[in-house]
């Protein structure tokens, strides 16, 4: 790998991500407001007066990198048991797992679920989505995690970096997980909120594409982290912005494409196979009991609807 990760040819390949990844916000903006693309002062403050000192950082993608599936879709069958949602939006919720297991998660088909999501959720209480996500964590999404992410963690704290979950999921499902773990720094969606602490539908923050660069610089000034030996792993070639900012970019379960950009770039490629329930390698953290009969319906579906799109393919 080059030392030097701003280089004339990785900044051509960045800013081509940024620009595609930019197209729907243009025609899109109702549905976020004008600063969503950078951290608000608020939240900077919050990151500085937790500072630890540390002057380098690893940064996780969450969906597919840590854990593997998608957090947000995960959450479908809990969202389903309170009445949040429909039959059939479950139903759909788990279609949508299974074409995100096969064939991941493009430009496209994040902005269709970022519009399907702040539609669906506009009206919701975001306590009451915090409360569900802790109390099911444990059965819902901590079986998923995967075991290299879980040592990848603890190495880099053992280094005295510090840990970060980045993720274009809901900061509602993305901090109760990072709790779980033991991280305390969160990058996340942030949904705007009405005078009730309702979903609006509207977006202060969208963790996505060049928008998770920015956080990240964002954070490392007021952090003092030094990016050039900092860490970041992630999936998606709509990261690429992500990887290109920091010395010690990682391609973690790429798709095709960050694949393929990863070779030509000479990053490091590394392949996830073993998810593993959290529990068993995290004896002594805690997590609530949940309902595991509606879970394992729930995964049959989803094994029969992958089953069914694999053999269209």
């Amino acid at each position: 790998m080059s030392d030097d990760p701003t280089g004339p040819e990785l900044a051509d390949v960045a800013r081509a991500a940024e620009d595609r990844s930019g197209a729907g916000a243009v025609t899109e903006d109702r549905y976020a407001r004008p600063d969503a693309d950078r951290l608000s002062q608020t939240m900077l403050d919050e990151i500085r007066r937790r500072s630890t000192g540390a002057e380098e950082a690893a940064f996780f993608d969450l969906d597919k990198t840590v854990i593997a599936r998608s957090s947000t879709l995960a959450m479908g069958r809990t969202f389903f048991r309170d009445g949040l949602m429909s039959s059939t939006m479950v139903l759909k919720t788990l279609y949508a797992q299974a074409v995100y297991q096969l064939v991941g998660a493009d430009h496209e088909r994040m902005e269709q679920a970022r519009h399907a999501a702040l539609e669906l959720t506009r009206g919701w209480e975001a306590d009451r989505v915090r409360r569900l996500v802790r109390e099911t964590m444990e059965q819902v999404i901590a079986p998923l995690v995967y075991r290299e992410a879980l040592e990848l963690i603890a190495e880099h704290r053992r280094a005295g970096r510090d840990v970060w979950i980045i993720s274009s999921s809901g900061e509602e499902i993305v901090e109760p997980f990072a709790e779980y773990l033991g991280v305390r720094n969160v990058i996340a969606t942030r949904s705007g909120l009405d005078t009730e602490g309702r979903y609006d539908g509207t977006l202060e923050f969208y963790a996505y594409a060049a928008a998770k660069a920015t956080a990240i610089r964002q954070v490392a000034e007021v952090r003092g982290y030094d990016l050039t030996r900092c860490y970041a792993y992630t999936d998606s070639i709509t990261d690429l912005p992500m990887l290109s900012i920091v010395g010690h970019p990682v391609a973690a379960n790429p798709d095709r494409e960050l694949r393929a950009a990863a070779e030509a770039m000479g990053w490091q490629i590394r392949d996830f196979h073993a998810p593993v329930r959290l529990r068993d390698r995290l004896p002594d953290v805690p997590g609530p009991r949940g309902q595991l009969a509606a879970g394992a319906v729930g995964a049959a579906l989803l094994g029969v609807l992958v089953w069914r799109l694999s053999s269209r393919r």
